[in-house]
């Protein structure tokens, strides 16, 4: 913190004392010379950077365990609640086709709720259980993640004679349809009960 600035604030004074290599008495005599007007602080925070962690009372309880994993669990819910993450995109090809094969249906139906090209209220609740299910999501994030509309990947703009354009939202029963689904089986996945 030599030389470089001739007035640093408290804050960057304080920062560059606890990031030194050593904060022995001669760093802080060193600190104290340089900037006197900040001694209070910088005393402080050596005492703070030197205290020694109070022993714990004794060994944790089960209660206490239930009781630290309870908040870290809903610390954890809380950081997530806001980021919404798109439920394909960090699957592989071969992850893909197994999830296709899992839910019973040709990848294209995959491929069309990857590119968002379904109406999602025309999606059965029970098939979208069983979507987020494979996905390792629940209902409701999976519904967030769905609702970003997908980017056209730059690879195929590149490849294309003309911008690419997303196609309009079909229903469910449209994108099965499209997929070959035969008429029986198609039936069994848009009912909402098995």
């Amino acid at each position: 913190m030599t030389g470089a600035t001739p007035n640093p604030s408290l804050e960057d004074v304080l920062d560059a004392f606890s990031v030194e290599n050593t904060s022995d008495r001669a760093t802080l005599e060193r600190y104290l010379r340089l900037y006197p007007n900040y001694a209070t602080a910088l005393i402080d925070l050596s005492r703070e950077l030197h205290r020694d962690a109070q022993p714990t009372a004794g060994p944790e309880t089960a209660e206490d365990e239930a009781r630290i994993n309870f908040a870290w669990r809903r610390h954890v819910e809380a950081g997530s609640k806001d980021v919404v993450v798109d439920p394909f995109a960090a699957l592989s090809i071969i992850q893909l086709r197994n999830l296709a094969k899992t839910l019973d249906v040709p990848r294209q139906v995959i491929t069309a709720f990857r590119q968002r090209k379904v109406i999602m209220s025309s999606v059965p609740r029970r098939f979208l259980g069983r979507l987020a299910a494979e996905l390792n999501s629940t209902l409701d994030r999976l519904m967030s993640g769905l609702a970003v509309p997908a980017s056209v990947a730059s690879a195929t703009s590149y490849k294309a004679d003309a911008k690419p354009s997303s196609d309009e939202p079909v229903t469910f029963e449209r994108v099965l349809i499209d997929a070959g689904v035969p008429d029986e089986k198609r039936a069994r996945l848009l009912a909402e009960v098995d």
